[in-house]
């Protein structure tokens, strides 16, 4: 039997949580074109007769502005010390200087792959060939494998080459569970995840979702959640003319809880004002991070 931790690193929008969700088969962690969309460490368990994986999706790294930040990156932190295996993943679109910088300063001590993923956006076929060779030569990494996580291309191969460098060991988790994140939080990232996709510029990096109400009944779920805003302005953001844009942002989130669970589902949203949440130890605490 093999076990351990597999945790994925890089910056932000280079395709962190679609690898996660590739991995999986499974709808594990939310994906925007945004940068920063993930803000917590998600773990994702791939369960099988002869090995048992935990995923770990991590926050892109950046340099923190605020108290938020600096969680995120802290929950970075953790992941660098369980690791069993590193994937350090790199947009092959991109120049290498910026990733090469954050992997050599990330300073892992476990083994790690690096991937080049959004293969399938390159046009020149030269881009990938440099960009395998310069890593290729990098102390940080022991193998290099061209993906796109989007596409499920390579994805195969890579996780044969993660069991090949796993760690034989009894299974950290028992059961079939996929995560060790409890429904609710999968639910508010769902809401959150329409947040990002349905408003623009700096609105959904000044949001958080808190789920106050689950409850399972027997014919639906019942699920009330906040929406927190930073100022009034925002606030009628969300909401829209009429009450419009919250009750789009309700159906969309909606349709994507009740395929989650399974279950027919009745979502309530209020939107709520917190000037300076960001900033504030208390309300971060609050809403999980």
């Amino acid at each position: 039997m093999k076990a351990g931790f597999v945790n994925i690193f890089g910056k932000p929008n280079a395709g962190k949580s679609t690898l996660l969700n590739a991995l999986m088969g499974e709808k594990m962690a939310i994906v925007s074109h945004k940068v920063q969309t993930t803000r917590h460490r998600i773990k994702a368990i791939l369960n099988n007769d002869n090995y048992q994986i935990i995923f770990s999706d991590t926050p892109g790294i950046i340099e923190p502005k605020y108290k938020l930040h600096e969680k995120m990156m802290q929950a970075v932190k953790g992941s660098l010390e369980d690791a069993d295996i590193g994937l350090l993943i790199a947009d092959a679109r991109e120049s290498v200087n910026e990733s090469h910088e954050i992997f050599t300063a990330l300073k892992l001590k476990a083994p790690a792959i690096l991937i080049l993923n959004k293969s399938d956006a390159v046009r020149d076929e030269n881009t990938i060939r440099d960009a395998k060779e310069f890593y290729e030569k990098q102390p940080y990494c022991i193998e290099v494998i061209v993906i796109s996580a989007l596409h499920k291309t390579g994805t195969d191969y890579l996780l044969e080459r993660i069991l090949h460098y796993l760690p034989e060991g009894h299974p950290f988790y028992e059961g079939d569970d996929l995560s060790d994140m409890p429904t609710k939080f999968f639910v508010g990232e769902l809401i959150r995840e329409k947040i990002f996709q349905l408003y623009q510029e700096e609105l959904p990096y000044h949001s958080a979702v808190l789920v106050q109400e689950y409850k399972e009944k027997i014919t639906l779920v019942k699920i009330s959640a906040d929406i927190i805003v930073q100022r009034e302005t925002q606030k009628g953001i969300i909401l829209g003319e009429g009450g419009n844009m919250i009750k789009k942002l309700g159906t969309l989130a909606r349709q994507d809880i009740e395929q989650f669970l399974d279950r027919k589902v009745f979502l309530e949203l209020f939107v709520k004002v917190r000037p300076r949440w960001r900033d504030n130890e208390t309300h971060l605490k609050e809403y999980g991070y």
